[in-house]
């Protein structure tokens, strides 16, 4: 199997532990969180691919935290809880998980469920390493359709903003000056487009950034150009 990045999210230490030690030995690389929160916070450092999360657990709870996740990211989600109730399962699902199991589990049981919905995953192309599409957080970019959305609402770009932003997500971190990003998308030299570039910048962020004076995705580094956070 190929290795995918997985986040174990339970306020046991104990299960987070022994589930560890599952997940590696089927070259897996694990990340851990006792809480909702803590498990946003990993998300926006790190590539997830599928999250196995506990329901019961304190600051925010599994279902919240699964909700707050569906709002940017169809990952899998598997639900652990103590909890063997219909109505509990039930608005598991309903908020977006893919999968429910019960404590105590079986750990090789719990294990073929997790291959089982990333070989879903991966196989329905919604991988986020597919070569057609490109994301950075809520924001993402479909080469094949050439469409762009916002946490799922479709954004309307130009071809000339469709190909700045497309240069940025392939090159997520990577600072770009006016000059670079004027030559790579014109296809011309670079002489004295400053303005044309900034405001085709300014557009865009109009377009995927909530709060443009204070931009989530496209940063400006003062005095060098242009990038787009990782």
């Amino acid at each position: 199997m190929a290795k995918y990045n997985l986040l174990v999210v339970d306020d046991d230490q104990a299960i987070r532990e022994a589930l560890e030690v599952y997940l590696k030995n089927e070259d897996m690389e694990v990340f851990s969180a006792d809480n909702g929160l803590e498990a946003l916070e990993v998300l926006e450092r790190r590539e997830i691919h599928l999250i196995i999360m506990d329901v019961m657990m304190p600051r925010m709870d599994g279902i919240k935290a699964t909700h707050k996740i569906r709002e940017s990211r169809n990952i899998p989600i598997i639900m652990l809880s103590a909890k063997n109730e219909d109505p509990d399962k039930i608005l598991g699902l309903h908020v977006g998980a893919d999968d429910y199991v019960t404590k105590p589990f079986n750990p090789l049981e719990l294990i073929a469920r997790v291959k089982s919905q990333l070989r879903r995953y991966t196989n329905l192309g919604n991988y986020q390493h597919n070569d057609h599409e490109l994301q950075v957080k809520g924001l993402i970019l479909n080469k094949n359709n050439k469409t762009v959305s916002v946490d799922g609402e479709e954004v309307r770009l130009t071809a000339t903003e469709y190909k700045i932003l497309e240069l940025l997500m392939e090159n997520k971190g990577r600072i770009f000056s006016i000059g670079e990003i004027h030559e790579k998308v014109w296809k011309e030299p670079f002489y004295n487009s400053e303005n044309t570039v900034s405001v085709h910048i300014r557009r865009i962020r109009e377009k995927i950034e909530i709060n443009p004076g204070e931009p989530k995705y496209l940063k400006v580094v003062w005095g060098i150009g242009y990038k787009m956070e990782k």
